[in-house]
């Protein structure tokens, strides 16, 4: 059916970003688009055609399919397409065809590029990429959202000043928010407690609406820190609680500025070095959460945050290995401890199991294994402690399987790669993420060139790791949006870990295990892969974009867990998305499928 201008018009006005333009632009973008009719199982355009613009449907469905003919999504209402080719090249980068009868319309190439020209609500929506982000910030032009205890304590105006003096002692603070329900009503101090409660002697049922300060000045979550610091340092005054409309959400003191101040990954790593006990360790690392939350706030890209808070497991590592050695004496011969998983990538975030594992000089003898043994689990249980919970797969140096010999790591190597059944590939997709840690280095190197030249050049075993690399897949749904969680605990989320970041960790391993590549970071891999020619420069481009994204979408939500006051985990609800937000991370997860679907017909991404 054709459709009218109105028709046009009121569509647009539902479909982001279009529905931010003002109307007149509106009116005119309405006026040059075309209307396509397509029939059920009809072509709208081949791969590698001139495409005639973007398309948005308006009535329908469109498979979408890959230069190998693998499904990428089936798209409905208000979905767009086309775009991603029609940027790059004019191509089309993919095949689409009408699931259904179907009516698209079409915004031309020249109106396309007028919109992202003109409108910057329009150009952030087809920039795919994260771009780069402003540099860290300082204490002063962080928001006060990131500074304020999100939980103040409050008492209403009738509480006896002797009742509100024992709860500050007992909860160790110095001021309490005097409210009716949410309303802040008023604040008092420690300094009013003395200053009026005790110096005017007053009784000892006297309330606590008698001596606190009324309507206190107060800041919003919105504001940032050197309002903070203005009003403190104009004022003179220690506390300021936070306000949304009215209703207490927080509170600043000059404590929580120290601390946030105090709160850097070289602090801890300092205390942590210095600590002597893993019961020390643990109260520096218990501190991580607000470190995540702090880091990702000043603007810091996801491979620096995590790049920093896997430092922190670092030296909690060594440290430990150094208090097993003053415990047990030196060791017998020399030995290395090697991290795997996300540590051994160094990209650990607010959630993290530990992966490890020991190398010992071929000089070690049977009874020598006592110590390593114990050694182990000294440094497993001080991990454990503080915070970096048992491999639920036991892959850790305490299961003697992976503490051994380099002869039999060796042999394990070769038995991996000479016989690729599915044991084997989940141990050497492990295994291929090693990071040397603390010990003798040396023990390492000639092992990784070995494993990975032997590797390279057998076949079957590539194919088999690329087979079990493709196991983990992005949660996209054939019927428009996200595959969510069908049942249990994590219904309805998304796994950001094994169905986000995961499916391009692998990616990053397969291109690294082709071009014999020694980087274990993920962002590494690629980069080198790149360079190697293992990939190329667009596909490289695409999938850091892609991971860039996902990898940023799952800090934010593990930031906005620590914030409200939960743990940080891996399963974001995509309601927690604006539209916005879903559309570019659906993206991402196409440019990730569609790079498996590559790998998997052993065409890479070399075209």
């Amino acid at each position: 059916m054709p459709l009218s201008h109105d028709q046009i018009t009121r569509f647009l006005k539902s479909v982001h970003p279009y529905d931010a333009l003002p109307a007149p632009v509106l009116e005119q973008v309405a006026k040059q688009i075309e209307v396509w009719e397509v029939d059920e199982d009809s072509e709208v355009y081949d791969l590698g055609h001139t495409l005639p613009g973007v398309f948005v449907i308006y009535e329908g469905q469109v498979e979408i399919t890959d230069e190998n003919g693998a499904i990428v999504s089936h798209l409905g209402l208000r979905n767009s397409f086309g775009e991603r080719g029609l940027l790059k090249n004019g191509k089309a980068a993919t095949k689409a065809r009408a699931h259904a009868p179907s009516i698209l319309i079409v915004l031309p190439p020249a109106l396309v590029r007028e919109l992202i020209d003109g409108h910057d609500v329009v150009s952030k929506f087809f920039n795919r990429s994260r771009g780069e982000r402003a540099g860290p910030q300082s204490l002063a032009t962080s928001s006060v959202d990131i500074l304020m205890a999100s939980d103040p304590t409050t008492c209403p105006p009738s509480t006896p000043v002797q009742h509100a003096a024992r709860t500050m002692r007992d909860k160790g603070i110095s001021s309490l928010c005097v409210t009716d329900d949410d309303n802040l009503l008023g604040i008092a101090t420690l300094r009013d407690i003395s200053g009026k409660y005790v110096a005017d002697a007053m009784a000892p049922d006297t309330p606590i609406s008698a001596i606190m300060t009324r309507n206190p000045i107060t800041l919003s979550p919105t504001d940032i820190g050197s309002d903070v610091l203005h009003v403190m340092m104009e004022r003179g005054i220690g506390h300021i609680p936070i306000t949304d409309h009215g209703r207490l959400v927080g509170i600043v003191t000059q404590t929580d500025l120290t601390h946030y101040q105090a709160v850097s990954s070289a602090e801890l790593v300092r205390r942590i070095a210095q600590a002597n006990s893993a019961e020390e360790m643990a109260s520096v690392t218990a501190e991580i959460p607000q470190l995540l939350v702090q880091l990702v706030a000043s603007g810091n890209r996801h491979e620096i945050v995590t790049r920093l808070i896997t430092d922190i497991a670092d030296t909690v590592t060594r440290r430990l290995l150094a208090l097993a050695e003053q415990k047990m004496g030196p060791p017998p011969v020399p030995y290395l401890w090697l991290a795997c998983g996300s540590q051994g990538r160094q990209e650990q975030t607010g959630v993290s199991d530990q992966d490890n594992c020991m190398i010992l000089d071929d000089g070690v003898s049977d009874a020598d294994m006592t110590y390593f043994h114990a050694l182990a689990k000294f440094v497993s249980d001080g991990l454990d402690a503080c915070g970096y919970f048992y491999c639920p797969g036991d892959m850790m140096a305490t299961n003697p399987r992976w503490c051994q010999p380099a002869r039999v790591w060796r042999d394990y190597f070769s038995g991996w790669i000479n016989k690729p059944n599915p044991e084997a590939q989940m141990l050497a997709s492990v295994m291929f993420d090693l990071r040397p840690i603390g010990g003798a280095f040396e023990l390492f190197s000639d092992l990784q060139a070995d494993t990975l030249a032997k590797a390279n050049t057998n076949s079957i075993f590539v194919a088999h790791m690329i087979s079990n690399s493709l196991k983990h897949t992005p949660p996209l749904s054939l019927l428009r949006g996200f595959a969510t969680i069908r049942s249990g605990e994590h219904r309805n989320t998304l796994d950001l870990k094994h169905n986000g970041v995961v499916p391009v960790v692998d990616l990053a391993r397969i291109y690294s295990l082709q071009g014999q590549l020694t980087p274990a970071n993920t962002r590494a891999r690629l980069k080198a892969a790149e360079s190697a020619g293992v990939l190329s420069a667009s596909g490289a481009r695409d999938l850091l974009d892609a991971y860039d994204l996902i990898a940023e979408t799952r800090l934010e939500h593990q930031v906005r867990l620590v914030k409200s006051g939960e743990k940080p985990d891996n399963y974001m609800p995509p309601s927690a998305l604006s539209d916005f937000e879903r559309s570019h991370l659906r993206d991402a997860f196409v440019v990730v499928k569609t790079m498996q679907s590559a790998v998997g017909h052993g065409k890479g991404m070399l075209s």
